[in-house]
């Protein structure tokens, strides 16, 4: 069975460095999953700061400190898959803000982006939905206090 950080690797390619600095540094964005029959939904959120500028560009992201980049994979068996996935997040204030996903895939990894704009010391809730590859459908809620980040 492959182990997890196999898993995370090869999910999560251009960034692996990235998560790994994240899991060690950072617990509060470490990454998070839930699981849905035999799906695991793999979420994080993290500021786009933490991207190197070469692989925000490579995605169309923008590196900004009042931004954060959602992420999020989907494994069948520690095998990648295809899903359609849509979201919002919900401040405090009960403004919301739709996350619009773009899928990436990169080899056999497949992953579904999103970025959003937020205020200093913000708390976010967010709400994701997956619709996984047997039609099923799976949610996943959780929520981040977030921070204006360095440029």
């Amino acid at each position: 069975m492959k182990s997890p950080h196999f898993l995370i690797a090869q999910i999560f390619r251009p960034l692996t460095a990235l998560f790994c600095m994240t899991l060690i540094a950072l617990p509060a964005y470490a990454e998070q999953m839930k699981q849905f029959g035999q799906y695991e939904v793999h979420y994080i959120a993290i500021p786009t700061t933490f991207l190197q500028p070469e692989v925000a560009h490579k995605y169309n992201l923008t590196r900004a400190s009042n931004r954060l980049l959602i992420n999020v994979s989907i494994l069948d068996q520690g095998d990648p898959v295809a899903a359609q996935v849509t979201g919002f997040a919900r401040n405090l204030l009960s403004q919301s803000k739709d996350l619009t996903f773009t899928e990436v895939r990169e080899g056999p990894a497949i992953y579904y982006i999103a970025s959003m704009t937020h205020s200093a010391e913000d708390h976010q809730n967010f709400e994701i939905n997956v619709t996984l590859p047997d039609g099923s459908q799976g949610q996943v809620k959780f929520h981040q206090k977030v921070f204006l980040g360095d440029e």
